[in-house]
């Protein structure tokens, strides 16, 4: 490991997208995702018919608003959190 890779700092957001279904759904938001800056792997649980789980890592917070639009590209929206 380099010192700036010891240095670095990741965070790790989760979020919620509601409907996917299968593999290339998965594929589509995760293509989506990592083309934000500064992510770098996205791990999603995919649940069929209900709210699927995205865990987003990157080197800093991400916008809200970017995660968003990235999902929306892909066809896909962000749901709201369990309560």
């Amino acid at each position: 490991m380099t010192s700036s890779e010891e240095n670095a700092v990741s965070t790790t957001a989760s979020y919620h997208i509601s409907g996917m279904t299968c593999a290339h759904c998965v594929k589509a938001v995760t293509e989506e995702l990592d083309r934000l800056d500064a992510v770098t792997n996205v791990d999603i649980d995919l649940v069929p018919g209900g709210d699927s789980r995205v865990r987003v890592t990157s080197s800093r917070p991400l916008p809200l608003e970017q995660v968003r639009h990235a999902v929306d590209e892909a066809g896909y929206s962000l749901a709201d959190p369990p309560t």
